[in-house]
């Protein structure tokens, strides 16, 4: 808690006027709440958002600070005060930090602060080596230093961190580790802050993929991730129906009774569903902490819908990727995770062209609410309309709506789901 005096001098000022009679004035102490993490994560004016600010197909090329505070200009027009950020080993994260400080500086009232993530690997990740999942990465040790280092010396900034990004779940099979290495991190950070050397109220979680929390298959349900579970403050769990159009497609398709429906309203329909197959992965997790005897928050780390693909999920794939599903997906989300009180890390803010480099029109270049250039998608439009971007420029370009904000043009470039003859849709 910090604590503004201001000075009352108001009897001084008269006496030296020659007001001899006149009674003090009493000017009040104001005090200044310092947001925690359980203040801001329940919070719906508190949007949360994932944050790359890359312009490059490389990482080598470190945005500056300059264009990280462009874009955080904008990401709080849109009424974002929560950014996460992924690993301390480049210079990025701790540059977005030093961003929001400066912002600070000049700019009273700005309020942001950040979900801080440290990357961890299991042993010979990215390597040519076979990465062994049941040992740890030597590197792993200096990022969680890093990490710690950065949030003493921004308290006020960093609130939450993380520790690792999907590191448990099977699939991520180039470096995931068993869940007592998280463990084993989660109570180190745990036991700074019962020492004083991290802020108390700094909140300590993991996040990763729904299954990883024990919403998914039994071969997750270990002790070690019971502890986990009972060691974090929250639960911060990644949820990606799109992905699941072509993996496990069971909400994604169109009954042959629909046909009739217009383009939009099958469209819709399938979105509804998508945004229902989310809240059920997050109800399984939510069940599976209730039969640990776990009553915890439970907050979307990560969730998004890209925008165009030439891959699974493109025209030749499950039709999911355009526009107008991802904006549509994105205000579904954010209708039913603020009426909650469940903090939702939209994936993402900007696209960043270096996660699939070699295709450039690949589905993880194109997540962002904005393209690289600062273009609004399909799901901005509406704030484009209500100026809240004028005079927010990124990488010099003004914030406009992507197909000149032509609906009909967009919805022409949208495919339906598929046909499917036996399709009962998902509840």
């Amino acid at each position: 808690m910090r604590t503004r005096i201001t000075s009352m001098i108001a009897m001084l000022l008269l006496l030296a006027m020659g007001c001899k009679d006149v009674a003090p004035i009493q000017i009040p102490v104001t005090e200044e709440k310092s947001m925690t993490a359980s203040d801001i994560l329940s919070n719906p004016e508190y949007l949360a958002i994932s944050y790359g600010g890359y312009r490059d197909t490389t990482r080598t090329i470190q945005p500056t600070i300059p264009q990280l505070k462009d874009d955080l200009k904008i990401l709080s027009a849109m009424g974002v005060r929560i950014l996460r950020t992924y690993n301390m080993q480049l210079p990025h994260a701790t540059n977005v930090v030093k961003a929001i400080a400066q912002l600070k500086q000049e700019q009273p009232g700005f309020e942001m602060y950040v979900m801080l993530g440290a990357w961890i690997d299991c042993k010979n990740a990215w390597t040519d080596k076979a990465p062994d999942h049941n040992v740890e990465s030597e590197l792993n040790a200096a990022e969680i230093d890093r990490a710690v280092a950065l949030a003493k010396e921004y308290p006020e900034i960093i609130k939450v961190i993380a520790v690792g990004n999907e590191a448990m779940v099977k699939w991520a099979t180039s470096y995931y580790v068993q869940p007592a290495v998280i463990l084993k991190w989660v109570n180190h950070l745990q036991n700074l802050k019962a020492t004083g050397e991290l802020p108390k109220d700094l909140w300590i979680t993991s996040s990763d993929n729904f299954a990883s929390w024990g919403g998914g298959e039994d071969l997750y349900h270990v002790p070690e991730l019971e502890e986990l579970i009972k060691a974090v403050d929250y639960v911060s769990m990644h949820t990606y129906p799109m992905h699941d159009t072509h993996y496990n497609p069971v909400f994604w398709g169109v009954s042959p009774k629909n046909m009739l429906l217009s383009k939009k309203q099958k469209v819709e329909n399938a979105m509804i569903r998508s945004v229902n197959y989310a809240k059920d992965q997050y109800n399984r997790v939510q069940a599976y902490m209730t039969s640990l005897d776990v009553d915890k928050p439970i907050h979307i780390g990560e969730t998004g819908w890209a925008t165009y693909a030439n891959d699974l999920y493109g025209d030749e794939g499950s039709h999911a990727a355009d526009q107008y599903k991802s904006g549509r997906y994105y205000h579904l989300m954010r209708e039913w995770t603020t009426s909650n009180n469940i903090s939702c890390f939209y994936f993402e803010a900007f696209d960043e062209q270096w996660k699939d480099a070699g295709n450039p029109q690949g589905s993880e270049n194109h997540f962002g609410l904005f393209n690289i250039d600062g273009e609004a998608k399909y799901a901005m439009w509406n704030l484009v309309d209500e100026g809240t971007f004028e005079g927010l420029t990124r990488n010099g370009h003004a914030i406009t709506k992507s197909f000149d904000g032509d609906e009909k043009k967009l919805l022409g470039h949208v495919k339906l789901p598929p046909v499917r003859l036996n399709f009962k849709g998902y509840e």
